[in-house]
């Protein structure tokens, strides 16, 4: 399964992406600061929300587009939403 996502859902997903990546790395820092357990989990926990959201948004577009494409046979789509429920699955 080919990744296809029109312009404006790729931005947001990689906006998720790198939201997530800073927020990873504030992590990071926070505990070689020795900061407040609290607030590591806090921030922990944000960073797993950006993450979840865009592999979510990935998935969607992966529906859409198997719901949608022509030419598949019955058995192609069926083994296409197999594959995205898994995937759906693991993220859940």
């Amino acid at each position: 399964m080919e990744l296809e996502m029109a312009a404006d859902e790729l931005k947001s997903v990689l906006n998720r992406l790198r939201r997530a990546q800073g927020q990873i790395a504030g992590i990071i820092r926070m505990i070689e600061e020795g900061r407040d357990c609290e607030d590591v989990i806090t921030q922990l926990a944000a960073a797993s929300r950006a993450l979840d959201r865009a592999g979510f948004a990935i998935i969607a577009t992966g529906l859409e587009w198997c719901l949608t494409e022509d030419g598949r046979t019955s058995t192609d789509k069926d083994h296409m939403r197999a594959r995205l429920e898994k995937l759906f699955l693991s993220l859940a």
